[in-house]
Parts: structure tokens; sequence; C-alpha cells
């Protein structure tokens, strides 16, 4: 009798080796992150449709995207919505910068999780006024498949060829950072080796811009794009939406070093919890992504003072800055002050949504690598409720070993992420 060892979750590491994206500071990984590292703005005023009837005109728009070359068969781009276009070129970004040859695993073995925190709103709206004007008869029959949040994964796996675990978990804005966490624990239960994780988003619509900014969330501080976005500001009025997508390669540590694979960082630790508190608004004391926090730091098995940095949600609203403030206060205690720097990229790139997460552990991932903490930019006259050292305005040059990156949706979804430099 063959006797088969059962390898514990605790035995099973995971490392990230292969990232992609498409941001609003541009198409591809490296021009995204020399962007954050310069602290440069990609906010500016919207010209995907005719802003003047709103009263939010600016966002990060995703430019110069020609989705095409992304697909094997050009035809199927265009039967995808647009965020659909993001989450595959992304998707195949990883794959080249990984090296994966998909011809030489075993597709059962690599899965797909990307998600999106509103899905295909673009096709939505558009044959929904088919249907106004034309009727029922002439909507497209590829409207439900193109919009439904679930369709990037399986589009993904398509193209890609890849038979694993596949799924979409949408947790509005925190969907990148539980897809990427809960295809950490498939591998570390052994039900895969590899995971394409992440999260994509193109919302900046008619409906989307209209439902933010009658909320009052949205910036109005149309006569200055790139300084509207300004997390922990005293000054701040909202966020500014932006779109694009932040894909990684999570990867089984063996099955990595046997194929060759470079490696970026481990994925060490992921933490969820819920606020329980409100529709949109985060509970006030904090103590829901405190928890979140935590949870991550207890799995990686890492105290608050071995964390580096930490990016922060920080959208650039009023109570939601403040409350993650608070939250990390009570995550890391008297630390916060003695070492933890905290900056918010979305200062830069807007809020992306169900894609905001995967960038944004892709900018710990590098703040890692390249040892340069990206800044939190216009911050002019920080607020006192937001008392971290939040790297203002210049980029940091200091060794990075430890990072977490936290996101959190509406419904009071609550994720962060844990990530250590690979020894």
């Amino acid at each position: 009798m063959v006797k088969v060892r059962l390898e514990t979750m605790n035995e099973r590491r995971v490392v990230i080796t292969g990232m992609g994206c498409i941001t609003p500071l541009g198409n591809d990984l490296s021009t995204t992150w020399e962007a954050l590292k310069a602290g440069r703005s990609g906010i500016a005023r919207i010209t995907q449709l005719d802003p003047e009837p709103f009263d939010c005109k600016i966002a990060g728009e995703v430019k110069n995207f020609e989705p095409d070359g992304y697909f094997r068969v050009p035809k199927d781009a265009r039967r995808s919505d647009r965020f659909v276009q993001f989450a595959v070129a992304a998707a195949k970004m990883v794959v080249d910068d990984s090296g994966l040859d998909v011809s030489l695993i075993d597709p059962r073995r690599f899965g797909v999780m990307v998600g999106s925190g509103i899905g295909g709103l673009a096709t939505l709206e558009r044959e929904h006024q088919v249907y106004l004007t034309k009727g029922p008869k002439r909507v497209s029959p590829f409207t439900i498949p193109m919009m439904i949040s679930n369709i990037a994964s399986g589009i993904i796996s398509m193209e890609l060829g890849l038979n694993g675990p596949n799924m979409a978990i949408v947790t509005a804005c925190a969907t990148s950072n539980h897809n990427i966490g809960e295809a950490w624990r498939i591998i570390k239960f052994g039900d895969a080796d590899g995971f394409i994780c992440g999260g994509a988003e193109a919302s900046i619509l008619p409906m989307g811009l209209s439902g933010f900014a009658n909320m009052k969330a949205l910036s109005v501080r149309n006569d200055e794009p790139a300084r509207a976005s300004r997390p922990f500001d005293k000054n701040r009025d909202g966020f500014i939406m932006g779109e694009g997508a932040g894909i990684i390669l999570l990867e089984e540590l063996e099955h990595a070093k046997k194929r060759g694979a470079k490696i970026y960082a481990e994925l060490i630790g992921y933490g969820m919890s819920a606020d329980a508190y409100h529709l949109s608004a985060p509970s006030p004391d904090g103590s829901g992504p405190a928890y979140a926090i935590r949870m991550a730091l207890r799995h990686g098995k890492q105290n608050p003072e071995d964390v580096d940095y930490l990016n922060a949600h920080a959208t650039s609203t009023g109570l939601g800055d403040i409350a993650e403030s608070k939250a990390i206060r009570l995550a890391f205690g008297d630390y916060v002050k003695n070492g933890l720097m905290v900056s918010s990229t979305k200062s830069m790139t807007g809020h992306m949504l169900g894609a905001a997460g995967g960038v944004e552990l892709i900018a710990s991932i590098m703040a890692i690598n390249d040892g340069i903490v990206p800044p939190t930019i216009n911050v002019d006259d920080q607020d006192p409720d937001c008392d971290l050292d939040c790297v203002p305005n210049v980029a940091r040059e200091v060794p990075v070993k430890i990072a977490i990156s936290n996101s959190f949706g509406f419904g009071g979804h609550n994720a962060s992420v844990l990530v250590r430099k690979f020894e």
C-alpha cells in the first residue's frame, strides 16, 4: 500500500511570482510603479463621456488602452465589458511576468479568482438604452454574460486553459483582497498550486458618477484634478473614481521553486471581518478593520512592530479616513507613533473600487522589492484625527521587510493581506 503524506495548511507556503496591472497611472506594472514613486497623479477631467451634467467631473481614467491584442480572438474583446478587458490584459501580463508556461503545468491545479465590485455597468447602461429605444428584441444576447461580475474569472480561465478552482468574490471595494486571500487559503489547504487572482473595475459611467455623487461621496474639486484625492488631509471632500485592474499570481513555494520562478514576496497572512454597522459608512470606532488586521498578523505569526509599511484603504472621505486611523491605532498601539509608515496610493490613482486592493497590494510588494514607500500626495494640512506617519507628498527610501494592505467595502466588508520579503 502506498502511504500518502497529508500536508497541513501551515506546511504549504505561498509566494507571489507574477504581477500585472492597468491603472490611471499606466497600462503596465513598471509605468504605474514609476508614477507612484514619483508622486504623480493620474486624475484628470473625464473624457469617456461629457462630464458637464455631473457634480464630479474628474476621475482616474485608464488611457490609451487597446484590448484586442490581449485576446486570442480579437472579436472576443469586443464581446467583453471594459472591466473584463482590463482583467484579461492584466492576467496575461501576470503570466508573462511570471514566466509560467501553462502547457507545462497541471491545469486542474491552477485556478482563477478575479472579482469586480460592480461588474459590467457599461454593458448594462448600453443595453438598457437599447431596450428603451428599440425594444426587447434588440437587446444583445451577450448582455448577461458580459455584465455579470464573475465573468472575468471565467474568461481568463478560457483564455489560459486553466481548469482549477474558479470563482469571483464580490465585496465592493474589498473585492480584490478577498479574492487574493481566499486563493491563498485554497493553496494552503492543498486544493491548488497556483491562482491568478485580484480584481478589475470600469465604472466611470453616468450611473456610477450619479450614484456616488448623490451619496455625497465624491470630491467636487473639479478645478484641481491632480489635487482632489487627498487622504488624511483636513480639507478632503470625497473620493475620486478610478478604473483598471490589479492581478497577481499566487503559487505554492515548492511548485514555484521547481520551475525556477522569480519570487517577489511571500503572502503570510490574511484577515477579514464585518462592521455590521451601516450600508456605506464605516463603524466609527474602527473595531472591524482592526480585527481583520490582527487576524492577518496572527496568521503570519507577526507582532505589530514587525510591520514596516501599511498601504491604507484611505479613500479621502471624511468619515472613512478617521475610522481607518482609529483601526490602525487599535491594531498597532503605540507603534503607530514609533515606526509604522502608512500611505494611501489612492491619492494618485483615485479609488479603483473592486480593483483597488489588487493594485495596492502590488504597490506594497514593490515597496518590499525596491525599498521605497510610495507617498500620500496632497497632504497640505494633515487632519489631527488621522495622526499617522502618512509619508506625506514624497516617497521614502527605506528597507521594507513586511507590509500589509487594507481594503474595506460598502456593507462593512474588511480585508487585510500581509506580505513579507521572501527569505
